[in-house]
């Protein structure tokens, strides 16, 4: 994420006026924003890939999934995100069509760029929601999920998944997932370090 240093302070309300007027996406947090850099194919290929399976498994119920353009307002934390994607089954979140208040399920997929974000401040951010259960990391070099979930009084679990598991579950929408559907047609990112010796 690059600050836009001449949008600082700015309200929530301020914030989704501009947002609604900008050509590119920026993520709020407490007064600033950020804009977001774009994706590589294996990035979006991924995302894609498993808004597919989540959507058609939803169908009919009365959970949404949304993919990339839909922000997740962190109300105790004044913020905004993009993420990858997110499940609400929540009705309150048909109230406002740019952002969702109620997620139950957030996945982000890594890039080198955001990664330590992801892991670190933005999830520490996302366990303000009490409506959130599992927070999904894909990995983009390596075919290998991460899932937290919340238990029962209020921790996080920590599972680690790879293809030789064959597939995980999302159990905050009862979803088994295979690791060929997740990543059919990726091809993989390559470490920096490996291509900065190529």
């Amino acid at each position: 994420m690059i600050a836009v240093s001449d949008h600082q302070n700015l309200t929530p309300e301020e914030y989704l006026e501009l947002e609604s007027q900008s050509a590119i996406k920026h993520e709020y947090i407490n007064g600033e924003v950020y804009a977001m850099a774009g994706t590589t194919d294996t990035h979006n290929t991924i995302a894609l890939n498993l808004a597919m399976l989540i959507r058609s498994h939803l169908r009919g119920t009365e959970c949404r999934v949304y993919f990339a353009e839909v922000k997740a307002r962190l109300e105790q934390r004044n913020c905004f995100y993009y993420p990858d994607l997110f499940v609400t089954c929540d009705p309150q979140d048909r109230e406002t069509s740019t952002y969702k208040r109620f997620p139950k399920l957030i996945v982000e997929v890594l890039s080198e760029s955001t990664e330590a974000f992801d892991r670190g401040d933005k999830f520490n951010d996302y366990q303000t929601l009490d409506s959130l259960e599992e927070y999904l990391l894909v990995n983009t070099r390596h075919q290998r999920v991460e899932i937290f979930r919340r238990n029962e009084v209020g921790g996080w679990l920590f599972h680690a998944y790879s293809a030789t598991d064959e597939n995980f579950t999302l159990e905050s929408i009862n979803l088994t997932v295979a690791f060929a559907e997740l990543y059919e047609e990726v091809n993989l990112e390559r470490e920096s370090a490996e291509l900065s010796d190529a």
